[in-house]
């Protein structure tokens, strides 16, 4: 993986604290590896960490950066996108605590125009702590899709 020049709130729809990533660290065709280091200040934030579930976000939040990459190389912008399923989401362990240093890695499976799957690692050190697939949405018609603009939202 290489081209890291990659700001990571330049890459999501997110804003302030609903970025989870604090970096991108590698970027190819086929894959992304972004980190967030564990702290007080880190968003989700408890008195033993951060619960790992949360790595299911820290993983959506990869492949939507992934997706802003590939938007921002072919001179777009990056698009809002969704969470559609989690596949086999599996955490070694209950807490990500503090000082740690994670590298979330998604490596893409399959992509058409709007949907995509990854294959998804979270590592601290050699250590994989969790691991699942996920399949995500990229819709071009993102209003029409949340009902506006049809009446479905109007009184």
């Amino acid at each position: 993986m290489s081209d890291v020049r990659w700001r990571i709130a330049d890459l999501l729809p997110h804003a302030g604290t609903a970025v989870l990533l604090d970096e991108v660290l590698a970027c190819s065709d086929t894959g992304l590896s972004a980190g967030v280091t564990i702290g007080p200040d880190t968003s989700f934030h408890q008195d033993n960490g951060v619960p790992a579930h949360v790595g299911i976000e820290y993983m959506a939040q990869a492949c939507g950066a992934f997706s802003g990459v590939r938007a921002l190389r072919a001179a777009g912008s990056p698009r809002m996108g969704f969470l559609l399923g989690t596949r086999r989401y599996l955490a070694t362990r209950a807490w990500f605590t503090d000082g740690e240093r994670l590298v979330v890695t998604v490596d893409l499976v399959y992509r058409d125009d709007e949907v995509g799957v990854f294959d998804c690692v979270i590592r601290c050190g050699d250590e994989a702590v969790a691991t699942a697939q996920l399949i995500v949405a990229e819709p071009k018609d993102v209003a029409g899709l949340l009902g506006r603009g049809n009446g479905m939202d109007d009184g």
